[in-house]
């Protein structure tokens, strides 16, 4: 009505609009007061714009694209509280703003040229000619008027994919060989060629025809790859984020719960696809790491990304590459890792993410007990970490002031377990059956059921196995000292480790660690890696030992455990506690060995230099 309401402050508080006036205090809606109509009406036309104008999303399964729309027209059914009975108003096709498609995969890049596809059809098509479409096809009046628009925006599109192609380096490469092809072979010569000449022109002749097939087979196996079935063009499907040079600007921001589904699940050709694009990425990684990539690369200069995805990248070994990328050119402004089962339908540890487009020196991070009930996120009191304090060559994120005290273990007073050790995977069973033969330097007993607990290593079974096609991993089950860790992390939050020196082949579930350093006493490394300060630095610094539901060790991860660089007259004490408690543990399994053990521990926070 033009006229202006009285100061009222709103603010969204757990997902409920809290309205308090100019005095602070809570505003009370009664409906047959005047003023609260205004402010209702004038609500819901704020969240009309928003909706209209505001909102755009992307989704590959076309059920949840209608539901999502559906969801957005029911709430924008609420403005017939506003007209009179008799007074009917159509609703806007917001669907051109909720689109169906692969938001990972595209043909075209953000940065592909648009300024000649403007320029060859400036008397036909501006951007702003684009926008106009869009929005009479949002507002139309009548199925005619939609339909007009519809063919009128994919005109529009088919043009700017057109021109977009015919600039793509590939299609310029092969217009060029074939301009040379047609010079060579179509125009005439002044003079007869020589032999040497003749052979030499068609040398010549024979491989820009290679080449241009050759070019011409890989653009048609684009063109046809089935792969960009659903593709999704960021580039130009929403004018509303391009300039009017047509040039890709972004979002403000982009909100998310991308899937995590891991790189094992697509086809080869995705694969591909995913390691050519994300170069950031290496090796094994789920879908919610390259989602983070997309969603970055669209946002505006000063845009932001929410997400709400798993945690796995902020320690997992193979993410150091991403996340030096990701520190170098964003900014995580906050990280909130959640507890576990914050999905009842998706068992997954998961955090959340708000990432700034512009780097920053410091984040804030906040870390709920595994086993906590989420009531709010207002009020947390986050820890603040720089991001200088992120270091190579893993850039593990810093999760906790705990954490972050384990820099100081990257001194020259300590050296990294695996240094000074050699190891390997324990395998299947079925990779060593069993054998009759008995006289044999192959042969190697096999503990097909048991297990390592911390001094101890329970034989329930074993058999003899054939390693005469495994001679690579003899050098592992050798009768020689050699510290065992068991793969899973007990319910005590605590790495099972034992000393042993027998010939035995360890199934799956046991690592072996040789020492390959004279200096470290094989008794000494035994009782610092069973501590409790290694098993605590261990699951506060591995994303994959917090997993509540199949917590494990990884090779990579147990060899960079810290191990104090001392003398071995300095290693004796704590050696000859580890060996009054093997003798207890050998002679009955159940011994209570907790006061020896406790002295290891006192000896090891002085080694690391804490109390």
């Amino acid at each position: 009505e033009g006229r202006r309401l009285k100061e009222y402050h709103f603010e969204v508080v757990n997902d409920e609009l809290i309205v308090t006036d100019e005095d602070g205090e809570l505003f009370e809606y009664i409906p047959t007061n005047k003023e609260s109509q205004r402010i209702q009406e004038t609500l819901f036309h704020e969240k009309q714009t928003i909706i209209e104008n505001c909102l755009f999303g992307v989704d590959l399964n076309p059920k949840s694209v209608k539901i999502c729309r559906l969801r957005l027209w029911i709430e924008l059914l609420k403005n017939a509280y506003y007209k009179n009975e008799t007074e009917l108003e159509t609703l806007p096709n917001i669907d051109i703003n909720i689109k169906c498609g692969n938001s990972l995969i595209s043909r075209f890049a953000l940065d592909a040229d648009l300024k000649q596809a403007l320029k060859k059809s400036a008397s036909k098509w501006t951007i702003d000619s684009y926008r106009l479409a869009v929005d009479t096809y949002r507002n139309a009046q009548s199925k005619e008027q939609k339909r007009e628009m519809e063919r009128l925006i994919n005109e529009i599109k088919t043009n700017f994919r057109s021109e977009i192609s015919q600039n793509d380096p590939k299609v310029k490469r092969l217009r060029e060989l074939n301009g040379e092809l047609f010079s060579m072979t179509k125009q005439g010569q002044l003079f007869e060629l020589s032999k040497k000449e003749k052979d030499k022109w068609n040398a010549k002749v024979a491989k820009l025809t290679a080449d241009s097939q050759k070019l011409e087979a890989e653009i048609e196996e684009i063109k046809s790859n089935k792969i960009y079935e659903n593709a999704f063009e960021w580039r130009f499907e929403f004018p509303e984020v391009l300039d009017d040079n047509g040039d890709f600007v972004g979002f403000d921001v982009v909100i998310g719960n991308p899937p995590y589904i891991p790189l094992e699940a697509f086809e080869v050709s995705e694969r591909k696809f995913f390691n050519n694009k994300y170069t950031q990425l290496e090796r094994k990684y789920e879908t919610s790491v390259p989602f983070i990539l997309e969603g970055l690369s669209i946002l505006n200069n000063k845009g932001l990304l929410a997400y709400i995805a798993p945690l796995t990248w902020q320690t997992g070994e193979n993410y150091s590459k991403f996340r030096y990328y990701f520190f170098e050119n964003f900014g995580l402004e906050k990280l909130i890792n959640l507890p576990f089962n914050i999905f009842e339908d998706a068992y997954v540890d998961t955090a959340l993410y708000f990432v700034s487009k512009e780097t920053k020196s410091e984040y804030s991070i906040f870390a709920f007990d595994k086993k906590a009930k989420v009531e709010t996120l207002e009020n947390l009191e986050y820890n603040k970490f720089n991001v200088s304090d992120i270091k190579s060559p893993d850039f593990k994120v810093i999760i906790d002031k705990t954490a972050h005290q384990f820099s100081r273990f990257d001194s020259e007073n300590f050296v990294q377990f695996g240094s000074i050790t050699k190891s390997t995977q324990g395998l299947s069973g079925s990779n060593f059956p069993e054998t009759n033969k008995v006289e044999s330097e192959f042969i190697f007993p096999f503990l097909a059921t048991g297990n390592v607990y911390n001094y101890c290593l329970l034989k329930d079974s074993v058999y003899n196995t054939d390693l005469v096609d495994k001679k690579n991993l003899i050098q592992f089950y050798q009768a020689e000292p050699k510290i065992l860790i068991r793969r899973i992390i007990n319910r005590q939050d605590r790495l099972s480790v034992t000393y042993c020196n027998e010939r035995l082949v360890f199934k799956k579930d046991i690592n072996p660690f040789i020492p390959i350093d004279e200096k470290f006493d094989c008794f000494f490394l035994t009782g610092i890696i069973a501590s409790k300060l290694i098993s605590f630095i261990y699951l506060n610094s591995s994303s994959i030992a917090t997993k509540d539901d199949f917590r494990q060790t990884t090779l990579t991860e147990l060899r960079k455990l810290p191990i104090p660089n001392i003398n071995s007259e300095m290693q004796k004490t704590i050696s000859e506690i580890v060996k009054d408690i093997l003798k207890l543990k050998s002679e009955n399994s159940d011994a209570d060995t907790s006061n020896l053990e406790n002295e290891i521990d006192q000896l090891v926070y002085q080694l690391y230099g804490l109390t």
